[in-house]
């Protein structure tokens, strides 16, 4: 547990607030509220937080607005809450950069474990090498991704990536040529087998090949669907 780790919760339901606040507090997380859009994004550029738990139907702004604003300046991991009936406001979140989501009615403890997921993945340890020794940078023709300093570039040109983005990029490039099914990338990316949605991974790697190829079409083709089973990391030593 970090008491350094400060998570900002946002909905316009006080009860829902507590109620997720008393779970985190209960973890030794640091904790601070908004119950409106508009605070929330002006909180969100002001400090630095390491996940922001975010409500979508609020008034001021939403969930969709404040997460679209939030990216074009910061990359901190969002997870939005969204209603049962609202799938197309889901899409749209991934869309504009949420990194996960979780469905009102939820348990708190869901709410923890997605929270520790994610950030566990953010704070990572680097790759290794197969003798075991520390290996912090991938090189690939077109793409490199420093582990160390969580930077990817792309013939030459740094690509701005979420959180999640980066993650998924980083696990397939760590096995070039091997096929992970959907499932398995849910599993190993977003840490959790029982909750989620397989579009989930489908929406973070159309947005990582949309990111790639605006700087660099050859390192986005890297990313290869394979149809009818998952999705693999590519490198023609040709290009």
């Amino acid at each position: 547990m970090d008491s350094n780790v400060k998570i900002l919760v946002v909905d316009d339901e006080e009860r829902i607030r507590r109620l997720v606040k008393m779970y985190l507090e209960r973890e030794d997380y640091v904790i601070d509220e908004a119950d409106n859009g508009r605070d929330a994004l002006e909180m969100a550029l002001e400090e630095d937080y390491e996940c922001i738990i975010l409500d979508l139907m609020m008034p001021e702004m939403d969930g969709i607005e404040v997460c679209e604003e939030l990216r074009k300046q910061k990359t901190t991991p969002v997870i939005m809450l969204t209603a049962k009936g609202e799938e197309s406001n889901r899409v749209q979140g991934f869309e504009v950069g949420a990194d996960d989501y979780i469905v009102k009615p939820f348990s708190p403890r869901e709410v923890v474990l997605r929270v520790k997921a994610l950030l566990r993945r953010v704070s990572s340890s680097s790759f290794t090498n197969n003798d075991g020794s520390a290996r912090d940078v991938l090189v690939f023709p077109h793409l490199t991704i420093d582990h160390d300093a969580h930077r990817v570039t792309a013939d030459g040109q740094e690509v701005n990536l979420t959180p999640k983005e980066y993650e998924l990029l980083c696990f397939l490039a760590k096995s070039p040529d091997k096929v992970f099914n959907r499932e398995v990338l849910l599993k190993e990316v977003w840490q959790y087998e029982f909750f989620g949605d397989l579009r989930t991974v489908d929406t973070h790697v159309k947005r990582l090949r949309e990111k790639l190829s605006s700087v660099s079409k050859t390192a986005a083709k890297m990313i290869v669907t394979v149809w009818g089973v998952g999705y693999k990391f590519e490198v023609d030593e040709e290009q």
